[in-house]
């Protein structure tokens, strides 16, 4: 009588790739709580601010539930950026002091070299 098909999952296209969780334990139960009471004190409120904190709520809800956040990703990439910066300008530090050593080494040994021109016989010219 009537044919069952039966349903294939799918798969995930490469445009479409998982998105990694950086909101977990504590903080994704927070993100959940602090979603549903805000969702639940917006919509009692009415009005646009009530609008307003459904749609904040909305958001923590998300997270929790997703367990990630765009925030916290800009956040995360941030640091790191900022640490990538501090390692090249230490980095650059370290170089600058060993050009300082080596020319200080130079200088001396330019001095202890040099030859006195009140010692020197005079050129013919």
């Amino acid at each position: 009588m009537s044919e069952r098909k039966q349903l294939q999952p799918i798969e995930p296209t490469p445009l479409q790739a998982p998105v990694p969780q950086n909101v977990q334990g504590w903080e994704r139960v927070g993100s959940l709580a602090g979603g549903v009471v805000m969702v639940g004190k917006g919509l009692r409120r009415g009005g646009l601010f009530g609008l307003i904190q459904v749609a904040i709520g909305g958001v923590a809800l998300a997270r929790g539930i997703t367990g990630h956040s765009s925030a916290k990703s800009l956040l995360e990439k941030g640091r790191q950026d900022m640490h990538r910066v501090r390692t090249k300008i230490e980095r650059a530090g370290d170089e600058l002091r060993n050009l300082k050593a080596s020319a200080e080494a130079a200088e001396h040994s330019a001095k202890t070299v040099s030859v006195d021109p009140a010692k020197a016989p005079k050129s013919q010219g």
